[in-house]
């Protein structure tokens, strides 16, 4: 975007329901340009009349044309927006933040760790390592919900299943009936993971309350504290560091983050 703080016009081209709460948009920018974002950067969307909110774009940059955003309905924005459907118009800024250094990540194995909603801006990286796979080692998916029900992107969640070059591994903390995975809090499935500690990024997004116990365990496991990469996606507002919303100590999550790199964070415990 050549502004930051005027939004440009760009048409919702397709609705799909993710679940009882969420629903991915895609998003087409005047002219059907690229976003050009990377993995772990967000966007700040408007309704004129409503409001303005953040939210983390969904896909990769590798696939072009449109973006995606996974928005769960939880306010008055949202409510809207829900109800919106292909061909309506809606303001966009951005994209903002930091997101993940993928070059750092390749010749790796990529170890992703997400909970609950957090799978929505980490599923932008996990597609970007699909999509040039010769270029990382190992690709490994922790998965946790709260219930089979609330799982999200299933069609994919499926394809990663049955994928044999990737490692995925699923829980949820209370399954339906019809539910023969895996029953527990997404930490209980780290202790058995062979890794190769030394080579492994490891990546986690999800809701605050998890990653003091996914830190706690990935430290049991031996896992290097400098391989460790965390989104801290909370408070934003403006996206541009003004309205000091999402300041925590002296950093400004919209700007030096949501993606941190951990061994940064020594001075921010008060975010985990």
């Amino acid at each position: 975007m050549k502004d930051l703080y005027f939004p440009v016009m760009a048409e919702i081209t397709g609705v799909k329901q993710l679940s009882p709460m969420e629903k991915l948009f895609e998003i087409t920018l005047p002219g059907g340009v690229d976003l050009e974002h990377d993995p772990g950067q967000f966007v700040e969307l408007s309704l004129f009349g409503v409001g303005e909110a953040p939210f983390s774009v969904s896909s990769s940059p590798t696939r072009k044309g449109t973006f995606e955003l996974g928005i769960r309905n939880v306010g008055m924005l949202t409510d809207v927006l829900h109800r919106m459907e292909a061909g309506e118009k809606v303001g966009i800024r951005g994209p903002f933040g930091s997101g993940f250094n993928v070059d750092d990540f390749k010749g790796k194995d990529v170890m992703i760790v997400a909970g609950g909603i957090g799978l929505v801006p980490v599923r932008s990286l996990i597609n970007y390592v699909l999509d040039n796979r010769d270029d990382f080692g190992r690709l490994i998916i922790l998965y946790g919900s709260k219930t089979d029900k609330d799982l999200l992107f299933t069609d994919e969640l499926q394809q990663w299943t049955d994928d044999p070059k990737v490692e995925y591994h699923v829980t949820v903390d209370s399954g339906s009936d019809d539910w023969t995975g895996n029953t527990g809090v997404i930490t209980t499935m780290i202790p058995g993971l062979d890794l190769d500690l030394e080579n492994t990024k490891c990546v986690i997004v999800g809701p605050p309350i998890m990653y003091r116990f996914v830190l706690l365990s990935l430290n049991s496991k031996g896992m290097p504290e400098e391989n460790i990469y965390m989104s801290l996606e909370r408070r934003m507002k403006c996206g541009v560091g003004k309205c000091g919303h999402c300041q925590i100590n002296s950093s400004y999550v919209c700007q030096d983050g949501p993606v941190y790199h951990y061994p940064d964070l020594a001075d921010l415990q008060e975010a985990l």
